[in-house]
């Protein structure tokens, strides 16, 4: 199947180099259009069996550029200036090569082997000369070397069918990607858009914290000053009266140094500051009212903003877990490998949640996007519904 895609690779690349032969002659100025887009639907194709093959999506180019009502001229125009184009281009010249040759070579080993090897002990009965490869068969004996080297070139056709196709793979991989420029240009384009969200979480994050200040521990702070001061004044006249404002102040404290740890733990828990991202998440855990089994791969400390970031995202998908899914089960997995911390979060709910995400998961997803880090979730109907991270990091 992969030889007769590439076969189809090369059709392409040839239909595109006749239309651009012919731009010359302005025949070709119609041609170029079509035969770009149908090069792009072999390459788009391409780029998608490569991904589900190796589990990992490539980068696609741009599509290719379109101007509303412009004319045959400023249409190719547009094609001959596209690095997509001639990056594809490329690909269909090599595809032939690297996807007819090499992909095809183990299935004519085995069918090379396989076909010899029954056939030996009949034909050189009748067969004056008969030989099989560089063996000629003139005996009982080298009709079994024959049939021994049928059946070890069948091996290595069925042995070398695997490696064959990592191969390609990687081969496409190089040819398939989108250009280097066309991949810096997006980076910047992200890292601004990512720089502009995280001044806005920071901003916002600085309101909430002043807010919570306010309304809570300042407010309290302000009515326990109060009521010391009237519980001064009442020391000398009633004394009981003072005791109970004395009380009333030592309640109004505890309220207070308690919501000032809730204010520290939205901002940095101190579990993660003192025992890392392992033991936080596991603490989580325990708080939870599912059963909920959590499995740490990490080798040491992550970067402390990366270790807020994932544990609050962690926090999120607990929370909708128990309020959404109505699941019984979570497993959570941390893994720390290739620079790359990737945490899954699984439950075995109804499954079906909204791919737009919630208000919370939007909010995680912002916070990994100054990381350059990424957050999906799989939710089919009937479950199990998946909530992974990810982030480039090292750990110390």
């Amino acid at each position: 199947m992969t030889s007769l895609h590439a076969a189809a690779a090369g059709f392409a690349g040839v239909a595109v180099t006749f239309a651009l032969l012919l731009l010359p002659l302005g025949v070709g100025l119609p041609l170029l259009s079509r035969a770009a887009r149908f090069l792009r639907a072999r390459s788009d194709a391409a780029r998608s069996r490569t991904a589900r093959r190796s589990g990992t999506p490539l980068t696609e180019p741009d599509p290719l550029p379109v101007e509303e009502g412009a004319g045959t001229r400023r249409r190719a125009h547009l094609i001959l200036t596209d690095q997509g184009f001639w990056r594809d281009l490329e690909w269909a010249w090599l595809e032939p090569w690297a996807g007819g040759l090499l992909v095809g070579l183990p299935p004519a080993l085995v069918v090379y082997g396989a076909s010899g090897v029954p056939l030996q002990p009949l034909l050189w009965w009748f067969i004056d000369r008969d030989s099989y490869a560089f063996f000629p068969v003139h005996s009982t004996t080298m009709m079994w070397v024959s049939m021994a080297f049928g059946l070890a070139v069948t091996a290595a056709g069925v042995l070398a069918a695997p490696v064959a196709v990592s191969l390609h793979d990687r081969w496409s991989r190089v040819l398939l990607v989108a250009p280097r420029n066309t991949r810096l240009e997006r980076r910047v384009v992200r890292l601004s858009d990512t720089r502009a969200q995280a001044l806005d979480t920071q901003a916002a994050e600085l309101r909430r914290i002043e807010r919570d200040l306010h309304d809570g521990a300042q407010a309290r702070l302000v009515a326990l000053g109060m009521t010391l001061d009237r519980a001064t004044r009442l020391l000398d006249s009633d004394p009981e009266r003072a005791r109970e404002l004395l009380a009333d102040v030592g309640r109004s404290s505890q309220q207070a140094l308690a919501d000032l740890r809730d204010l520290v733990h939205g901002i940095h828990p101190p579990v993660l500051a003192d025992r890392g991202l392992g033991d936080a998440v596991r603490s989580l855990a325990m708080d939870s009212f599912l059963d909920v089994h959590v499995e740490v791969g990490l080798r040491g400390r992550l970067p402390s903003p990366v270790e807020a970031a994932v544990y609050f995202g962690v926090s999120e998908a607990l929370a909708n877990a128990a309020k959404h899914s109505g699941a019984c089960e979570v497993r959570i997995t941390l893994r720390h490998e290739a620079e790359l911390l990737r945490v899954t979060v699984t439950d075995d709910g109804r499954g079906g949640a909204d791919p737009a995400l919630g208000t919370g998961l939007s909010g995680v997803r912002r916070r990994l996007d100054g990381f350059d880090g990424t957050l999906a979730v799989t939710s089919p109907p009937g479950g199990p519904t998946s909530v992974v991270l990810e982030v480039p990091c090292a750990s110390s």
